[in-house]
């Protein structure tokens, strides 16, 4: 912090003797931001009331390098802070779809129990199937079956929170259609990156997956449509989060298909970006 009182004698609003006046401003904040400038260069400073404005004042000696280093700080600092992002109408947290999905998951997995092997043998992603004999639907069918209740019950858990944060952000209709878009996209290109070998797959985790992709692009989207005139840098922080979610849930265990869930990201990723569009709130 400046000292309280500047050394030397004053006399009246003149500068004291031993000072240098580097700048004035409107107010003691706007005074503060730019004596940081100073104490940034390892320099002292004292602000003075002087008039209704805040007096900046220096060492004479570093007048001339202070001035420098504050007009680059005034070019600098324009158009800064920039303006927050417009913001939608407030949106409930939508909860009561993502529920009847759970319930779906859960009857097929019943279902399953009732016929074994049946579901599994014609709804499973199968890579083979899917090219060979074009058996498309399982792209789809597949995102409902599940091999035991422990995957079930993880999948089930996360993919209520997972939907219901895509769901309050992008729409009940919107979001719904752009999580089935993005989990069928990631079975299509995991079953064509494992073909022409064997590939077999089920459960609802890629689809979970391409909901924290689907909100990662949209991010993504959002921060750099309201920066164009600056560098992508600032499209790091979403994106980096993303990422390291993606790999501390998706990475990890005995069981787990990281292609599948690496796909679905990926797929919700982009389909997040092209359709987050800032400003419009579809429902």
């Amino acid at each position: 912090m400046p000292p309280p009182n500047p050394p030397g004698e004053t006399d009246g609003d003149a500068v004291p003797r031993d000072l240098a006046e580097a700048g004035t401003y409107p107010t003691a904040a706007a005074g503060f931001d730019h004596g940081l400038v100073v104490l940034a260069m390892g320099c002292p400073y004292w602000l003075l009331p002087f008039g209704g404005r805040y007096r900046l004042l220096v060492e004479p000696g570093a007048l001339e390098e202070v001035r420098v280093q504050l007009e680059c700080f005034d070019r600098e600092s324009i158009g800064w802070p920039p303006p927050p992002p417009p913001r939608g109408p407030a949106r409930r947290t939508e909860i009561a779809t993502p529920l009847l999905w759970a319930l779906a998951v859960t009857a097929a997995y019943c279902a399953q129990g009732r016929w074994p092997g049946l579901l599994e043998d014609s709804g499973a992603l199968d890579a083979q199937a899917v090219f060979d004999r074009g058996e498309w639907w399982r792209i789809g069918t597949a995102l409902f079956l599940h091999a035991d209740v422990g995957h079930l019950v993880s999948n089930a858990l996360s993919g209520i929170f997972a939907f219901s944060a895509v769901l309050s952000t992008l729409g009940r209709r919107r979001g719904w259609l752009l999580l089935a878009l993005a989990s069928l996209t990631g079975n299509l290109a995991v079953a064509a990156l494992n073909y022409p070998g064997p590939y077999l797959s089920l459960g609802a985790s890629t689809a979970i997956f391409a909901a924290l992709g689907l909100l990662t692009g949209r991010a993504v989207r959002v921060v750099r449509q309201h920066r164009p005139e600056r560098s992508w840098r600032p499209v790091v922080a979403p994106l980096a989060a993303g990422i390291v979610l993606l790999g501390l849930f998706g990475a990890g265990g005995i069981h787990i298909d990281v292609g599948a869930h690496a796909a679905g990201f990926a797929a919700g990723l982009a389909w997040g970006f092209c359709a987050g569009v800032a400003g419009r709130d579809p429902r």
